[in-house]
């Protein structure tokens, strides 16, 4: 059965201001009554007055209330309601141009939405809403539509402003950008924290957490492989895998049926295609997948190849521990690991029998 941290390793954690325990536990704080999130930014409590629970529920029946700073009862990394209702007008209509004039009628300061935009899509809000209009234009240009029509009807006052515009993003002319690739990109809250999905037009071609180490090297190595460019914008693979990933959080998907795009080479391909075969609610050695490759003596390659997946949960590199039972190995960070491996364990019906060591 996988071990439970110690209450040493919870207290350890906290104040650290990370997100990778984030639905791994509950700190709440006996001399306040109040309850955080493991990543809360409010000063650490003492030891003598600290009480660990699984669950914000668990905390509110013995009596505890939610931190008013780390919002323990909220999705990690969500978007306030008044982001959200702005993000679905410009995805519903991306020529829709809201200017800080229109903010403030809606009540709402423009410092504060791009604040929040540069730190949850690293881009200013003005800078989203081009990138829509520049994938919208996109689309219709490889739909044959007129670049002139294209360019005014993007919402763009002249036809140099676009050309700019599509210089700028795609480092040519609006005449050659139906020769790119385009990745389109979403953000979306899970339990665990908030994730970013990428897909083209084959498949999803990335799953990560926002706050994996090495994310941006990921960005520019996808863009590198496919010769294309990261944009925001509509993708039924993106609306797919924010189902999916959902219930499988909710423990009620435990196969994924999406199509996925995975460049790499042909060693990476075949390591990949093997994780993919490791049962929910099970786990095994790099050694046993080495072994699954018939190539016995590449489990340091092997465990390579694991590092450079970049679809979590869909390709499992989470089920793959070390030889000795260690919990090892995982970008999203080791305490998702073993969130994640006690989820499927608990849905699946069958005990992982190894016993898992965190370090």
């Amino acid at each position: 059965m996988l071990r439970n941290l110690s209450f040493e390793e919870k207290y350890n954690a906290i104040g650290k201001k990370e997100s990778t325990y984030e639905g791994v536990f509950i700190t709440a704080v006996a001399t306040t009554g109040i309850f955080c999130r493991p990543s809360c930014r409010a000063k650490k409590p003492k030891v003598e007055n600290v009480i660990f629970y699984d669950t914000p529920q668990q905390a509110i029946q013995n009596g505890f209330r939610p931190c008013k700073i780390c919002k323990p009862m909220d999705l990690e990394g969500e978007a306030p309601g008044y982001i959200k209702n702005i993000i679905h007008e410009l995805q519903v209509d991306p020529y829709l141009r809201i200017k800080d004039f229109d903010l403030r009628q809606r009540g709402i300061e423009p410092g504060q939405l791009r604040i929040w935009f540069k730190k949850h899509h690293n881009m200013t809000f003005h800078s989203y809403q081009r990138m829509l209009r520049i994938n919208k234009a996109y689309n219709q240009i490889k739909g044959r539509n007129s670049l002139t029509n294209t360019a005014f009807g993007s919402g763009y006052e002249s036809f140099s402003g676009f050309n700019e515009g599509c210089k700028k993003i795609f480092g040519t002319a609006p005449k050659n950008i139906k020769e790119k690739n385009v990745i389109n990109i979403i953000r979306f809250p899970v339990k665990l924290g908030a994730m970013f999905a990428c897909a083209t037009n084959k498949g999803i071609c990335l799953l990560e957490f926002t706050d994996r180490r090495m994310l941006e090297t990921e960005f520019q190595d996808l863009c590198k492989r496919l010769d294309a460019v990261i944009l925001p914008g509509k993708n039924k693979y993106l609306d797919l895998v924010q189902i999916q990933v959902l219930e499988y959080f909710e423990g009620k998907r435990k196969d994924f049926t999406i199509p996925l795009h995975t460049p790499g080479t042909e060693f990476q391909q075949s390591v990949w295609k093997v994780l993919q075969q490791i049962p929910y609610g099970e786990t095994w050695s790099y050694k046993e997948q080495a072994i699954k490759l018939k190539k016995p003596k590449a489990v340091r390659a092997v465990a390579t190849a694991n590092g450079y997946n970049r679809i979590a949960f869909i390709i499992p590199c989470h089920r793959v521990i070390g030889s000795n039972g260690d919990l090892t190995g995982y970008g999203g960070g080791l305490g998702r690991k073993r969130w994640l491996l006690q989820l499927e364990s608990k849905n699946s019906g069958k005990a992982i029998q190894e016993e898992i060591v965190f370090e």
